[in-house]
């Protein structure tokens, strides 16, 4: 299996609700580094899995809609806890429809196998979502 990843980065705030996350119920930031994994079983007539500047310019349109962003405001979130876990997951949805319009490159849709989302909370922690595309 073939990969490419690219990366950026958001700030985000937001809270959480549940005694779980003690501290963390009160509106906090977080600074997360977002990378993204794609993949597929053979190369394009190219020798590419996909065009790395357009997977880029995808990631960053993504992230352009969550970034500086209290998510707790955002409708489509609205009554979520948006832990870093679920965060990956509805990173992974939102480029997932951006793979299928083709806006990472011509004869990417339905050709990209799978997809890993990871959010980098820290140098010590961070998590992931990952999924097949087709």
């Amino acid at each position: 299996m073939y990969s490419l990843a690219v990366s950026d980065h958001i700030m985000i705030a937001h809270s959480f609700t549940g005694e779980i996350f003690g501290p963390a119920q009160q509106l906090h930031g977080a600074t997360y580094g977002v990378e993204i994994d794609v993949r597929r079983e053979a190369l394009d007539e190219n020798g590419l899995v996909c065009d790395i500047g357009l997977a880029l310019q995808a990631l960053r349109d993504v992230l352009a809609g969550l970034n500086y962003k209290n998510l707790d405001t955002l409708p489509e979130l609205a009554g979520r806890n948006t832990t870093t876990e679920f965060m990956a997951g509805e990173i992974f949805r939102r480029l997932q429809v951006r793979i299928s319009a083709g806006d990472f490159g011509p004869g990417t849709a339905g050709q990209l196998a799978s997809m890993r989302v990871t959010l980098r909370e820290s140098p010590v922690a961070w998590a992931s979502f990952e999924g097949a595309l087709r």
